[in-house]
Protein backbone atom coordinates (compact mmCIF):
# COMPACT_ATOMS: atom_id res chain seq x y z
CA UNK A 1 0.00 0.00 0.00
CA UNK A 2 1.31 3.62 -1.07
CA UNK A 3 0.35 6.79 0.33
CA UNK A 4 -0.50 9.01 -2.71
CA UNK A 5 0.71 12.40 -1.08
CA UNK A 6 4.04 11.30 0.15
CA UNK A 7 4.43 8.10 -2.02
CA UNK A 8 5.78 5.85 0.88
CA UNK A 9 5.54 2.44 0.53
CA UNK A 10 4.08 1.14 3.84
CA UNK A 11 5.64 -1.89 5.34
CA UNK A 12 3.26 -4.88 4.95
CA UNK A 13 3.70 -5.40 8.98
CA UNK A 14 2.09 -1.96 9.23
CA UNK A 15 -1.19 -2.86 7.12
CA UNK A 16 -1.48 -6.23 9.12
CA UNK A 17 -1.33 -4.68 12.35
CA UNK A 18 -3.97 -2.03 11.40
CA UNK A 19 -7.88 -3.36 13.04
CA UNK A 20 -9.39 -0.58 11.57
CA UNK A 21 -11.05 -1.39 8.05
CA UNK A 22 -12.16 2.43 7.22
CA UNK A 23 -9.62 3.94 8.54
CA UNK A 24 -7.01 2.36 6.71
CA UNK A 25 -8.98 2.71 3.75
CA UNK A 26 -8.27 6.72 4.31
CA UNK A 27 -4.40 6.05 4.61
CA UNK A 28 -5.13 4.17 1.52
CA UNK A 29 -6.75 7.28 0.15
CA UNK A 30 -3.84 9.49 1.66
CA UNK A 31 -6.16 11.18 3.64
CA UNK A 32 -5.08 9.44 6.21
CA UNK A 33 -1.43 8.79 7.66
CA UNK A 34 -0.55 4.91 8.92
CA UNK A 35 1.53 3.93 11.87
CA UNK A 36 4.11 1.58 12.75
CA UNK A 37 1.99 0.82 15.27
CA UNK A 38 -1.07 -0.09 13.08
CA UNK A 39 -2.81 3.09 14.47
CA UNK A 40 -4.24 5.55 11.50
CA UNK A 41 -3.87 9.53 11.98
CA UNK A 42 -6.08 11.44 9.79
CA UNK A 43 -5.04 14.62 7.72
CA UNK A 44 -6.70 17.62 8.05
CA UNK A 45 -7.40 20.17 5.59
CA UNK A 46 -5.19 23.72 5.66
CA UNK A 47 -6.63 27.16 5.58
CA UNK A 48 -6.04 26.95 1.60
CA UNK A 49 -8.43 23.78 0.85
CA UNK A 50 -10.70 25.80 3.66
CA UNK A 51 -10.78 29.33 1.60
CA UNK A 52 -11.22 27.37 -1.32
CA UNK A 53 -13.74 25.44 -0.66
CA UNK A 54 -15.80 28.77 0.50
CA UNK A 55 -14.94 30.73 -2.36
CA UNK A 56 -15.88 27.78 -4.37
CA UNK A 57 -19.77 27.32 -2.66
CA UNK A 58 -20.43 30.64 -3.07
CA UNK A 59 -19.73 30.91 -6.57
CA UNK A 60 -21.72 27.69 -6.87
CA UNK A 61 -24.39 29.11 -5.26
CA UNK A 62 -25.19 32.62 -6.99
CA UNK A 63 -27.73 31.26 -9.33
CA UNK A 64 -27.84 27.68 -7.84
CA UNK A 65 -29.46 25.56 -4.79
CA UNK A 66 -27.71 25.63 -1.65
CA UNK A 67 -24.87 23.09 -0.95
CA UNK A 68 -23.56 21.22 1.85
CA UNK A 69 -19.85 20.19 0.49
CA UNK A 70 -17.81 20.68 -2.52
CA UNK A 71 -14.88 18.90 -4.31
CA UNK A 72 -11.79 20.66 -4.20
CA UNK A 73 -8.74 19.29 -6.19
CA UNK A 74 -5.91 19.81 -3.91
CA UNK A 75 -2.50 20.70 -5.19
CA UNK A 76 -1.39 17.81 -4.16
CA UNK A 77 -3.96 15.72 -7.11
CA UNK A 78 -6.41 14.62 -4.51
CA UNK A 79 -10.34 15.61 -4.84
CA UNK A 80 -11.68 15.47 -1.25
CA UNK A 81 -15.54 16.71 -0.57
CA UNK A 82 -15.22 19.70 2.02
CA UNK A 83 -18.43 20.57 4.25
CA UNK A 84 -19.67 23.75 3.99
CA UNK A 85 -23.05 25.98 4.68
CA UNK A 86 -24.10 27.68 1.23
CA UNK A 87 -26.62 29.52 -0.09
CA UNK A 88 -27.55 32.49 -2.72
CA UNK A 89 -23.56 33.30 -3.13
CA UNK A 90 -22.20 33.43 -0.03
CA UNK A 91 -20.54 30.18 1.63
CA UNK A 92 -18.86 29.62 4.78
CA UNK A 93 -16.64 26.76 5.63
CA UNK A 94 -14.71 25.37 9.06
CA UNK A 95 -11.17 24.14 9.03
CA UNK A 96 -10.85 20.52 9.54
CA UNK A 97 -7.54 19.77 11.92
CA UNK A 98 -7.58 16.23 11.45
CA UNK A 99 -5.53 14.18 14.09
CA UNK A 100 -3.32 17.58 14.88
CA UNK A 101 -4.53 18.54 18.11
CA UNK A 102 -1.71 21.45 18.04
CA UNK A 103 -3.17 23.19 15.51
CA UNK A 104 -4.58 26.49 16.60
CA UNK A 105 -6.80 27.51 13.26
CA UNK A 106 -8.76 24.27 13.90
CA UNK A 107 -12.88 25.13 13.44
CA UNK A 108 -11.71 28.51 12.22
CA UNK A 109 -14.49 29.96 9.67
CA UNK A 110 -13.66 31.36 6.25
CA UNK A 111 -16.25 33.55 4.64
CA UNK A 112 -16.83 34.39 1.04
CA UNK A 113 -19.79 36.39 -0.78
CA UNK A 114 -19.57 36.44 -4.08
CA UNK A 115 -21.23 38.91 -6.92
CA UNK A 116 -21.23 38.77 -10.31
CA UNK A 117 -18.42 40.39 -12.58
CA UNK A 118 -17.70 41.21 -16.59
CA UNK A 119 -14.79 38.43 -17.01
CA UNK A 120 -11.96 36.53 -14.88
CA UNK A 121 -11.74 36.34 -11.22
CA UNK A 122 -11.00 38.91 -8.96
CA UNK A 123 -10.23 37.93 -5.36
CA UNK A 124 -10.45 40.37 -2.11
CA UNK A 125 -8.63 39.23 1.23
CA UNK A 126 -10.40 40.63 4.07
CA UNK A 127 -11.19 41.26 7.42
CA UNK A 128 -9.07 38.20 9.44
CA UNK A 129 -6.17 37.45 6.53
CA UNK A 130 -2.91 38.83 7.28
CA UNK A 131 -0.91 40.65 5.52
CA UNK A 132 3.00 41.45 5.59
CA UNK A 133 4.08 44.32 7.06
CA UNK A 134 7.58 44.41 5.49
CA UNK A 135 8.90 43.58 2.07
CA UNK A 136 10.40 40.00 1.85
CA UNK A 137 12.40 38.03 -0.06
CA UNK A 138 8.66 36.85 -1.86
CA UNK A 139 6.05 39.45 -0.67
CA UNK A 140 5.72 43.23 -0.76
CA UNK A 141 4.36 45.04 2.09
CA UNK A 142 0.70 44.87 2.56
CA UNK A 143 0.31 41.66 0.13
CA UNK A 144 -1.74 39.39 1.79
CA UNK A 145 -0.42 36.27 3.52
CA UNK A 146 -1.48 33.89 0.82
CA UNK A 147 0.78 30.92 -0.64
CA UNK A 148 1.01 30.47 -4.34
CA UNK A 149 0.00 26.61 -3.88
CA UNK A 150 -3.23 28.18 -1.78
CA UNK A 151 -3.94 30.89 -4.46
CA UNK A 152 -3.62 28.48 -7.37
CA UNK A 153 -5.76 25.94 -5.84
CA UNK A 154 -8.56 29.14 -4.87
CA UNK A 155 -8.39 30.30 -8.16
CA UNK A 156 -8.85 26.60 -9.47
CA UNK A 157 -11.88 25.96 -7.58
CA UNK A 158 -13.33 28.85 -8.53
CA UNK A 159 -12.87 28.92 -12.02
CA UNK A 160 -14.29 25.50 -11.91
CA UNK A 161 -17.32 26.86 -10.05
CA UNK A 162 -17.89 29.45 -12.74
CA UNK A 163 -17.75 26.80 -15.37
CA UNK A 164 -20.70 25.00 -13.82
CA UNK A 165 -22.63 28.54 -13.29
CA UNK A 166 -22.05 29.42 -16.47
CA UNK A 167 -20.33 32.53 -15.13
CA UNK A 168 -18.16 34.73 -17.22
CA UNK A 169 -16.44 36.55 -14.18
CA UNK A 170 -16.82 36.75 -10.84
CA UNK A 171 -16.31 39.36 -7.87
CA UNK A 172 -15.06 37.41 -4.65
CA UNK A 173 -14.91 38.39 -0.86
CA UNK A 174 -12.93 36.34 1.42
CA UNK A 175 -12.73 37.39 5.19
CA UNK A 176 -12.07 35.14 8.46
CA UNK A 177 -14.03 36.48 11.14
CA UNK A 178 -11.52 35.19 14.03
CA UNK A 179 -8.57 35.59 11.97
CA UNK A 180 -7.41 38.41 13.63
CA UNK A 181 -7.58 37.09 17.53
CA UNK A 182 -6.51 33.18 15.97
CA UNK A 183 -2.97 35.07 14.14
CA UNK A 184 -1.95 36.13 17.27
CA UNK A 185 -1.33 32.76 18.67
CA UNK A 186 0.76 31.99 15.09
CA UNK A 187 3.88 32.52 14.41
CA UNK A 188 2.91 34.70 12.06
CA UNK A 189 3.80 38.51 14.26
CA UNK A 190 7.13 37.25 14.48
CA UNK A 191 7.78 37.06 10.18
CA UNK A 192 5.91 40.31 10.02
CA UNK A 193 2.26 38.92 9.11
CA UNK A 194 0.17 41.72 10.92
CA UNK A 195 -4.02 41.80 11.09
CA UNK A 196 -5.12 37.71 10.65
CA UNK A 197 -3.23 34.28 9.67
CA UNK A 198 -1.91 33.27 6.76
CA UNK A 199 -3.92 31.56 4.12
CA UNK A 200 -1.39 28.42 3.37
CA UNK A 201 -0.99 24.87 1.96
CA UNK A 202 1.81 22.81 -0.15
CA UNK A 203 -0.28 19.94 -0.81
CA UNK A 204 -3.84 20.92 0.31
CA UNK A 205 -3.28 18.71 3.64
CA UNK A 206 -2.23 19.14 7.15
CA UNK A 207 -0.10 16.11 8.28
CA UNK A 208 -0.72 14.96 11.70
CA UNK A 209 1.37 14.24 14.11
CA UNK A 210 1.78 12.48 17.61
CA UNK A 211 3.65 9.72 19.59
CA UNK A 212 2.76 7.09 16.84
CA UNK A 213 3.79 8.98 13.87
CA UNK A 214 7.18 10.21 15.49
CA UNK A 215 7.86 6.25 16.46
CA UNK A 216 6.81 5.44 13.01
CA UNK A 217 9.45 8.39 11.45
CA UNK A 218 11.87 6.78 13.79
CA UNK A 219 11.33 2.90 12.78
CA UNK A 220 12.02 3.70 8.92
CA UNK A 221 15.10 6.10 9.92
CA UNK A 222 16.79 3.60 12.35
CA UNK A 223 15.73 0.53 9.39
CA UNK A 224 17.25 2.66 6.72
CA UNK A 225 21.10 2.45 5.22
CA UNK A 226 21.11 6.65 4.58
CA UNK A 227 17.89 8.65 5.41
CA UNK A 228 17.40 11.76 4.09
CA UNK A 229 15.38 13.41 6.87
CA UNK A 230 13.44 16.61 4.71
CA UNK A 231 11.55 18.79 7.03
CA UNK A 232 8.38 20.22 4.80
CA UNK A 233 7.04 19.50 1.44
CA UNK A 234 9.46 21.72 -0.57
CA UNK A 235 12.25 19.74 0.58
CA UNK A 236 10.42 16.25 0.15
CA UNK A 237 9.89 16.87 -3.37
CA UNK A 238 13.64 17.81 -4.58
CA UNK A 239 15.27 15.17 -2.15
CA UNK A 240 12.70 12.57 -4.41
CA UNK A 241 14.38 13.98 -7.17
CA UNK A 242 18.05 14.24 -6.22
CA UNK A 243 18.33 10.89 -4.25
CA UNK A 244 16.40 8.81 -5.64
CA UNK A 245 17.41 5.55 -4.15
CA UNK A 246 17.79 6.92 -0.54
CA UNK A 247 14.80 6.63 2.02
CA UNK A 248 13.53 10.24 2.00
CA UNK A 249 11.46 11.04 5.32
CA UNK A 250 9.78 13.87 6.29
CA UNK A 251 10.49 14.76 9.49
CA UNK A 252 9.46 18.43 9.56
CA UNK A 253 10.45 19.76 13.31
CA UNK A 254 11.46 16.92 14.72
CA UNK A 255 15.04 16.91 14.33
CA UNK A 256 16.96 16.20 17.02
CA UNK A 257 14.86 13.04 17.65
CA UNK A 258 15.24 12.05 14.06
CA UNK A 259 19.33 12.33 14.20
CA UNK A 260 19.24 10.41 17.14
CA UNK A 261 17.53 7.52 15.22
CA UNK A 262 20.51 7.47 12.87
CA UNK A 263 22.79 4.60 12.91
CA UNK A 264 25.52 5.18 10.64
CA UNK A 265 25.47 8.37 7.86
CA UNK A 266 22.13 10.18 7.22
CA UNK A 267 21.62 13.60 4.88
CA UNK A 268 19.47 16.84 6.38
CA UNK A 269 18.30 18.20 3.27
CA UNK A 270 15.72 21.36 3.04
CA UNK A 271 15.21 24.84 3.21
CA UNK A 272 17.05 26.79 5.71
CA UNK A 273 14.74 28.21 8.17
CA UNK A 274 14.13 25.05 10.42
CA UNK A 275 16.85 23.33 9.77
CA UNK A 276 19.33 26.48 10.76
CA UNK A 277 17.46 27.41 13.72
CA UNK A 278 18.11 23.70 14.72
CA UNK A 279 21.76 24.19 14.73
CA UNK A 280 21.84 27.60 15.90
CA UNK A 281 18.51 28.55 17.67
CA UNK A 282 20.33 32.15 17.81
CA UNK A 283 21.36 32.34 13.91
CA UNK A 284 19.27 35.54 13.52
CA UNK A 285 20.87 37.60 16.23
CA UNK A 286 22.93 40.95 15.69
CA UNK A 287 21.87 40.35 12.09
CA UNK A 288 18.95 42.70 11.37
CA UNK A 289 16.65 39.68 10.27
CA UNK A 290 13.64 38.86 11.03
CA UNK A 291 13.72 35.71 9.33
CA UNK A 292 15.49 33.15 8.13
CA UNK A 293 14.59 33.86 4.51
CA UNK A 294 15.41 37.28 4.55
CA UNK A 295 18.60 36.24 5.97
CA UNK A 296 19.03 34.19 3.29
CA UNK A 297 18.80 36.63 0.15
CA UNK A 298 21.46 39.04 1.89
CA UNK A 299 25.18 39.37 1.27
CA UNK A 300 25.46 37.99 5.01
CA UNK A 301 23.83 34.37 4.92
CA UNK A 302 26.85 32.44 3.02
CA UNK A 303 29.51 33.55 6.10
CA UNK A 304 26.87 32.77 8.60
CA UNK A 305 25.86 29.22 6.95
CA UNK A 306 29.42 28.34 5.98
CA UNK A 307 30.56 28.64 9.58
CA UNK A 308 27.26 27.23 10.98
CA UNK A 309 27.62 23.91 9.02
CA UNK A 310 31.34 24.30 9.89
CA UNK A 311 30.46 23.53 13.31
CA UNK A 312 27.59 21.31 13.42
CA UNK A 313 30.00 19.08 10.75
CA UNK A 314 32.66 18.68 13.85
CA UNK A 315 30.09 17.34 16.12
CA UNK A 316 27.85 15.48 14.08
CA UNK A 317 30.55 13.90 11.14
CA UNK A 318 28.20 11.35 9.58
CA UNK A 319 25.11 13.65 8.69
CA UNK A 320 25.58 15.71 5.78
CA UNK A 321 23.52 18.80 5.28
CA UNK A 322 22.36 20.48 2.38
CA UNK A 323 20.15 23.55 2.50
CA UNK A 324 17.73 24.51 -1.03
CA UNK A 325 15.72 27.30 -2.08
CA UNK A 326 12.15 26.88 -2.68
CA UNK A 327 13.33 26.32 -6.92
CA UNK A 328 15.53 23.65 -5.60
CA UNK A 329 18.86 25.17 -6.08
CA UNK A 330 21.31 24.40 -3.41
CA UNK A 331 22.45 27.13 -1.53
CA UNK A 332 24.48 25.43 1.40
CA UNK A 333 26.15 22.31 1.88
CA UNK A 334 28.77 20.85 4.20
CA UNK A 335 29.50 17.00 4.15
Amino acid sequence: MRDPVTGFVYPDAWVERCQDPYRLHLAEEGLAVLTASGTVLVRGYTTGTTAAAACMAAVLTTDGPPALSVPVTLPCGLVVDVPVNADGGRATARKFAGDYPDDVTAGIEFVASVLPAAEGIQIRFGEGVGRFSRDTPRYKKDAPAVSPPALACIEESVREAMESAGLPGVRIELSVPEGRAVGEKTLNPRVGVLGGISILGSTGLVEPWDDHLTESSLSRISAARRPVLTTGRVGLRFARLRFPEDEVILVGGKIGESLAAVKDEAILFGLPALILRFIRPGILEGTGYGTVEELSVSPAFGPIVKETLAGFARTNPGVTVILIDREGTIIGERA
